[in-house]
């Protein structure tokens, strides 16, 4: 029997660029309060991102069902297009396929630091490429109160004054060669590899991939007016912002 080839079609495997939501809670009320509050002014943070959601943090733990329509509703809220789940009980994978969402098991979250290489089990040094694939978004006037400027998936690179009430975020690394007196975000999408350069840091909020420091933690006082780098380190007690004057 002669099988013709089809004219109409192609099956072919494809790579689909994913984020990953963990959820630590099922209280829904608490989510949203705190998806407002991290994304709130920042309307077009997401742009109908395919997302796979991750239910392992949840698990050894009593916790109550999830109401997966009801997550779904919240994250498309925010432009965010949930495709798949992974890591849940077998109760939580069943809700989660009969709401419409398809085994996501095969998804692997990207891992910005390298593990420890044993000193008995040399390894070649493995390339992470977290670097922006777009060149950097410039801004060359100054940033008043009220004033946001995203770079998404780049690095941002300002060249005039970020005055108190403004806010930059950026994907990649975020760059202020003037007083940095407004909120600064860099590594927006978990990118942990990213820093922050502020010729002069007087910054209201810093933050790394999801790691706070707010003006109720005053800076110290050898950056503080400064040329100050600010990366995220990991200490005993968890991931945390160091700042180092560069001068």
């Amino acid at each position: 029997m002669t099988v013709a080839t089809p004219t109409t079609f192609e099956i072919k495997s494809a790579n689909l660029p994913l984020v990953a939501l963990l959820l630590k809670s099922t209280d829904l009320r608490a989510l949203a309060r705190e998806m407002t509050l991290r994304f709130g002014d920042i309307p077009d943070f997401f742009d109908q991102d395919a997302l796979v959601i991750d239910l392992s943090p949840l698990q050894g733990r009593d916790v109550a069902d999830i109401d997966f329509p009801a997550l779904l509703d919240l994250l498309a809220s925010y432009r965010l297009v949930p495709i798949a789940v992974k890591g849940g009980n077998s109760v939580q994978m069943a809700a989660a396929f009969k709401a419409g969402l398809v085994p996501g098991n095969d998804a692997h979250l990207l891992t910005p630091r390298p593990a420890p290489v044993s000193p008995e089990q040399p390894q070649e040094p493995q390339q992470q490429v977290h670097a922006p694939p777009l060149g950097a978004l410039v801004i060359d006037k100054p940033l008043r109160s009220g004033q946001q400027v995203y770079a998404r998936g780049r690095d941002l690179v300002v060249l005039a004054m970020v005055n108190a009430g403004a806010e930059v975020i950026a994907d990649g690394h975020i760059h202020v060669y003037a007083p940095l007196r407004g909120r600064a975000i860099a590594g927006a999408r978990g990118n942990g590899e990213a820093r922050i350069f502020a010729l002069n840091l007087e910054a209201e909020l810093l933050s790394i991939a999801g790691i706070y420091r707010t003006s109720e933690n005053p800076l110290p006082p050898e950056v503080t007016g400064r040329p100050t780098q600010v990366r995220l380190v990991d200490g005993p007690d968890g991931e945390k912002l160091i700042m180092t004057p560069m001068l």
